[in-house]
Formats: structure tokens, C-alpha cells, sequence
């Protein structure tokens, strides 16, 4: 019988009968075992890959490409990113700052990247918080100081451009009063998170914004249209707690006449009941201190007679009788105590 793998004989031969061209005992032949070739479906010329989750905002692109974008389209993209994941502000700031560095070399495109940030903080929803975090980060790390200022006195003189046309704001049509008390929050977010580092490594506040909010407040106070009234209210619960302290560190009372002012408006102005509620309580919330609880630093050992709370942890005995008593009770233990020297 043949084997199927060799080429078939020029004649046939007895079974037993040995080929004359192999002297040596017939072998079996070694069998290879060829590997699955597996075809690989990745490319050289793939996209570049990124973990899930990983935004890269400075992509290197080639010379003369035409997708290189705009410093708008950057600053943008990275703006809007920051709106849908404001959690990457932490881990991708420093790298967008660095890539800003290298490309914001002008006056121009200083004045383009301040009115970007203004513009998205204004216009966007909830971004007011993050826009502010945006502007004190970037006054602290951009390294250009053009011609007609750096990065926070541009950004200080683009508010003060809105800010001179508050009365007309707070006058006009509904659209005009919306985009006004989106930059009245803006401002107050500013005046929390805008940080200025004095000669001696000391961080203050912005006075220039505590004075603008003194104003805008009296702007919505002066004009109590129901949505003028919310927004002043908004700006108070944001910020009262801080103007107050930093008034009252100049020996001021101007949250004692913005208190007047309000329980004023809720007396005589014609807005509606439940403007007038959330006026009243945003005074109930002064009167708590803004809700802060303050706690004593000096340290005073616990007694019965200073804390309340003194015998709360103490364990309860039962006398004969099952008439249960602790140590808060001294009656019972002077009874006790009568009762075993009876014996």
C-alpha cells in the first residue's frame, strides 16, 4: 500500500518486498505540526490610541495640515470638555495652561482667551463656578503680560465693561435681565475663587469685585422685578457669608443696610408671594449666621454643670426595687446610701 505523501511507485512490488533505493529499514515519517498563522487586524497607519476617558488637547499635527485648529477652536474644545466632565479641571488644567503658554504671545489672542472663558461662564448653565476656577488658575500661570495687561486685569476690565451697564441690564427685556444675573453669579464666583497673592506671599481677595457686588445688589434691589429679586438672592446665599465677614473686618454695616433694603422690598415692592418667602428666608438664614456653626476653641473640661450631654455615656444601675438610676440621679444615690448604713 502507497502512502498518500510520496509520489507513487514505477512499479508494483510485493508488500514484504524492501526498495532497492532505501537499503535501511523503512521509517515513519516526522510529522510537523504547523502553527495557525493568526492575521493581525491592527494597522501602522491606526489612529493613535487613548484609554477610555483620556482627552489629549495637545496633539502634535503635521506641518502645513489642515486640520491644525484656531486658538478659538482649542480654547473651545477644552471649555466645552470642562462643561460635560468638570472632574478633569484637576488632572488636564496644568497641561492646557502649558500648551497656552506656548501659543497666547500677542495682545490679540490674550483679549481672544479672556473673552472665550467670559463668554462660556456667561452663557453656560452651572459653568460660572468652574469659569472662575478656570480664570484664577490662568492668572496664576500664564506667563504673558501684554501691553495692555495681564491675564486678570484683562479679565477684571472685560467685567467692568458689563458692569457699567448694569442699570440698562436690570431695565431691559427678559432675554437682556437673563444674560445680566448669569454675569452678576459670574462675578460673585469670581470674588470667591479669584485669588491674589500680595508682595509678603499673602492671598487676598479681589476688593475691586467685593465694592461691584455692594453695587449690583443695589442695581436688583432698585429694580424688584421677580427675576431681578431671585438673582440677588442667589448672590447672597453664595457670597453673604464672606461679604459680611470682610465688611465687618472694615467696620462696615453695609449687610445690616442690605438686610433693610430686602425687608423693605418684601413690605412694598409688587413682587410675587413666593419671592417675597425667599426673601424672608434668606433673612432667617442671616439671622443664623449663614447657617455656619461656630465652635468654641478654648478647651474646657466637661462637668455636669457646663455640658448637658455630661452623663449621656454613663452606664444605668437598677435598685432592688428595679427603679433604674444613674449618676445623674443624686437623690436616688443618697437614698442608697441611707438605706446601707441602716444595715
Amino acid at each position: 500500500m502507497s502512502d498518500g505523501f510520496d509520489r507513487a511507485p514505477e512499479q508494483t512490488r510485493p508488500q514484504d518486498s524492501v526498495p532497492q533505493q532505501n537499503p535501511e529499514p523503512a521509517m515513519a515519517k516526522p510529522q510537523v505540526v504547523v502553527a495557525p498563522v493568526l492575521m493581525s487586524k491592527l494597522s501602522a497607519n491606526a489612529p493613535e490610541f487613548y484609554p477610555s476617558g483620556y482627552s489629549s488637547y495637545t496633539e502634535s499635527y503635521e506641518d502645513g495640515c489642515e486640520d491644525y485648529p484656531t486658538l478659538s477652536e482649542y480654547v473651545q474644545d477644552f471649555l466645552n470638555h470642562l462643561t460635560e466632565q468638570p472632574g478633569s479641571f484637576e488632572t488636564e488644567i496644568e497641561q492646557f495652561s502649558d500648551t497656552l503658554n506656548g501659543w497666547v504671545t500677542t495682545d490679540d489672542a490674550l483679549q481672544e482667551l479672556v473673552e472665550l472663558i467670559y463668554q462660556q461662564a456667561t452663557s453656560i448653565q452651572n459653568f460660572s463656578y468652574m469659569g472662575a476656577r478656570l480664570c484664577n488658575y490662568l492668572s496664576h500661570h500664564l506667563t504673558i503680560s501684554s501691553q495692555s495687561g495681564n491675564f486678570r486685569q484683562l479679565l477684571l476690565q472685560r467685567c467692568r465693561t458689563e458692569y457699567e451697564l448694569r442699570d440698562q441690564a436690570a431695565k431691559g427685556d427678559e432675554a437682556t435681565r437673563k444674560r445680566f444675573h448669569a454675569f452678576v453669579l459670574f462675578l460673585g464666583e469670581l470674588y470667591l475663587n479669584l485669588e491674589i497673592k500680595g508682595t509678603n506671599g499673602q492671598v487676598t481677595r479681589a476688593d475691586i469685585l467685593q465694592v461691584g457686588l455692594r453695587e449690583l445688589l443695589n442695581t436688583l434691589f432698585s429694580n424688584p422685578m421677580d427675576d431681578n429679586l431671585i438673582c440677588a438672592v442667589k448672590l447672597l446665599k453664595l457670597t453673604g457669608s464672606v461679604l459680611e465677614d470682610a465688611w465687618k473686618e472694615k467696620g462696615k454695616t453695609d449687610m445690616e443696610e442690605v438686610i433693610q433694603r430686602i425687608e423693605n422690598v418684601v413690605l412694598d415692592a409688587n413682587c410675587s408671594r413666593d419671592v417675597k418667602q425667599m426673601l424672608l428666608k434668606l433673612v432667617e438664614l442671616r439671622s443664623s449666621n449663614w447657617g455656619r456653626v461656630h465652635v468654641t476653641s478654648t478647651y474646657r473640661e466637661a462637668t455636669p454643670e457646663n455640658d448637658p450631654n455630661y452623663f449621656m455615656n454613663e452606664p444605668t444601675f437598677y435598685t432592688s426595687d428595679g427603679v433604674p438610676f444613674t449618676a445623674a440621679d443624686p437623690d436616688t444615690w443618697m437614698i442608697l446610701m441611707m438605706r446601707w448604713t441602716q444595715r
